[in-house]
């Protein structure tokens, strides 16, 4: 624990004139460490989720990209399950699943198919025809073109899919820590329980910044790749 007189002095905090910012750095000096675990937690979700979804999500393409049909059917199948609330379908998984980190994983994977599918198969059919036609004409086998020649011109958009998805899933994993899943939704919502303005701000400024900085992270890289 930071002393509190110290960081007080250091920012030169009048209480009586400054008490909803003293608020916030005496809650930040007394429990600095839980809002570390806490976005530590919130990252771990986010990332397992992610990696989840990818799998799911290549898995999908791969069928999509043989079956227009297919394509059809299962993003429009994803698509009305996207528009289902968050918390609600956090609520509809709870008697499947039960309360807990394995339920905000599956239905943080469910939300992020439609998000990854769409970009992923937007990529696919933006490369050139002539350029998949030469690859067949050659003998490639349609797995051979996927692999060697969609897979590697669409990597554009695939990682903006991937970031779309991960800054979507930093939010909805703030609100599964309503089903007892951890997280920085943990302070947030303790906050709003108990009227604790420190604890409902460091809550939203912290997921908010860890968007941000997912979204800047990832935004870097995607010019990278276009390049």
């Amino acid at each position: 624990m930071l002393p509190i007189k110290l960081v007080r002095v250091i920012l030169g905090i009048n209480t009586q004139e400054h008490t909803g910012e003293f608020q916030m750095i005496e809650y930040l000096a007394k429990h600095y460490d839980d809002l570390i675990r806490a976005t530590l937690e919130h990252l771990q979700l986010v990332l397992l989720a992610l990696a989840i979804s990818l799998v799911a999500a290549g898995l999908f393409t791969i069928l999509c990209s043989y079956s227009k049909r297919a394509s059809g059917i299962i993003l429009g199948l994803l698509s009305m399950v996207y528009s289902i609330p968050s918390l609600a379908m956090f609520a509809m998984m709870i008697p499947l699943t039960g309360l807990g980190q394995a339920t905000a994983v599956i239905v943080l994977v469910i939300y992020n198919q439609y998000l990854l599918l769409r970009n992923f198969l937007a990529g696919l059919e933006g490369v050139d025809r002539g350029i998949v036609e030469a690859a067949v004409g050659i003998g490639m086998t349609p797995m051979q073109v996927l692999v060697k020649i969609k897979l590697p011109l669409a990597k554009g958009a695939f990682l903006a899919g991937i970031r779309i998805a991960m800054v979507a899933t930093v939010s909805i994993a703030t609100i599964a820590a309503s089903i007892n899943a951890g997280g920085l939704g943990i302070i947030l919502f303790d906050g709003l329980r108990t009227m604790n303005y420190a604890k409902i701000l460091w809550g939203s400024i912290l997921s908010a910044l860890l968007a941000i900085f997912i979204d800047r992270l990832l935004g870097f890289f995607e010019k990278s790749f276009r390049k």
